[in-house]
């Protein structure tokens, strides 16, 4: 996703128009359930060979005809399917993205995204807003990523995309930024690896140690060697909040910091400080916020995300510097990629 591709903030020329706006945003729910019923059922992978009918959808998926006719009519509305004729569907731009297992498919971000369990945790928004604490953890009385722990098929959801979102935005910080001069680089929570792994690829001479929970390395094993990296990557794991692998002459977080109020970011970072080798870096993946602007931007959708699940938050370039101060590092650069996240450095 292109930080181009955000629409600009809507203008209104009648207070009918704005009205409309209002209840499109307070139905937002509806069509993200609608979106998540395709993206499971698999819709678009099934229109791949050209238009069906709602009926032959139905068969093949062992659902109600009627009932899923209605959710493809809705989703037509919005640009996600083309009904070509009546009952009868195809693809369209938008949902070609969400075909799986093709490069920059859409379709695990989607199907975690617009997940049930979200509609669970933001009956809860209230909550987070009243104290600023997590709503996941006042829904399921769990931090959510002890949630991911108990439910294995959440876990799965929530890592592969993951996953594909690194897929994503790595190339984009591989074009604007240079990791060369590392000989050991460490990705910490680093998922299933697709960071790194994209890293030393780009790198031969690199090596890697992927560091994180048990159950996700569990899920790594596997990529490591068909990707052909296994005798330059080791995995470790263990818990951040205590230490992480000690001699990396670089540790690179995509997606991490923002998991975490200030407090235990920079506790992260400490540890990380403790363990590194002398003149190391950090690189942090990470929106970055313009303060003070009324555009639209995704990293402020993420930052609710942050808030109600795990209970952090995205950051400006002052809280990264200030947050960067309180660990003991200098944030020495920002650079922007064509994703959405940024490269941030500190030393």
């Amino acid at each position: 996703m292109s930080t181009d591709t955000v629409p600009s903030t809507p203008q209104f020329d009648t207070p009918e128009a704005a009205s409309q706006h209002v209840f499109q945003i307070a139905t937002g729910y509806i069509a993200s359930t609608a979106l998540y019923i395709a993206v499971r059922l698999k819709i678009a992978d099934r229109l791949v060979g050209g238009a069906k009918s709602a009926e032959t959808l139905a068969e093949q998926t062992s659902a109600n005809e009627d009932a899923l006719y209605r959710v493809l009519r809705l989703l037509a509305t919005m640009g996600v399917f083309k009904e070509v004729q009546p009952r009868t569907f195809a693809n369209t731009l938008a949902s070609e993205t969400m075909i799986s297992g093709q490069r920059g498919s859409t379709y695990d971000m989607a199907l975690w995204m617009s997940d049930p369990f979200h509609l669970r945790v933001y009956a809860h928004a209230m909550h987070s807003v009243m104290t600023g604490k997590s709503a996941s953890e006042k829904a399921t009385g769990l931090p959510v990523f002890e949630v991911f722990t108990q439910d294995a098929e959440l876990s799965e959801v929530f890592n592969n995309a993951m996953t594909a979102f690194s897929a994503f935005v790595i190339p984009a910080a591989l074009e604007a930024y240079d990791f060369s001069g590392i000989d050991v680089l460490v990705d910490v929570a680093g998922g299933h690896g697709q960071v790194l792994i994209s890293v030393l690829q780009r790198y031969p001479n690199m090596r890697g140690i992927l560091f994180d929970l048990p159950h996700v390395i569990k899920g790594a094993v596997p990529r490591i060697p068909a990707a052909g990296v296994e005798t330059r990557l080791t995995t470790e794991t263990g818990d951040f909040f205590k230490s992480v692998p000690s001699g990396g002459d670089a540790y690179i977080m995509k997606h991490i910091i923002h998991d975490w109020d200030d407090d235990r970011a920079a506790k992260i970072l400490e540890n990380i400080r403790k363990a590194m080798n002398p003149g190391g870096r950090v690189i942090l993946l990470e929106s970055v916020l313009l303060p003070g602007s009324d555009q639209p931007d995704f990293g402020k959708v993420i930052d609710l995300e942050m808030l109600l699940m795990p209970g952090g938050r995205e950051r400006t370039e002052e809280e990264f510097r200030a947050l960067f101060k309180r660990a003991g590092f200098s944030l020495t650069r920002i650079v922007p990629t064509k994703s959405p996240l940024s490269v941030i450095e500190a030393r």
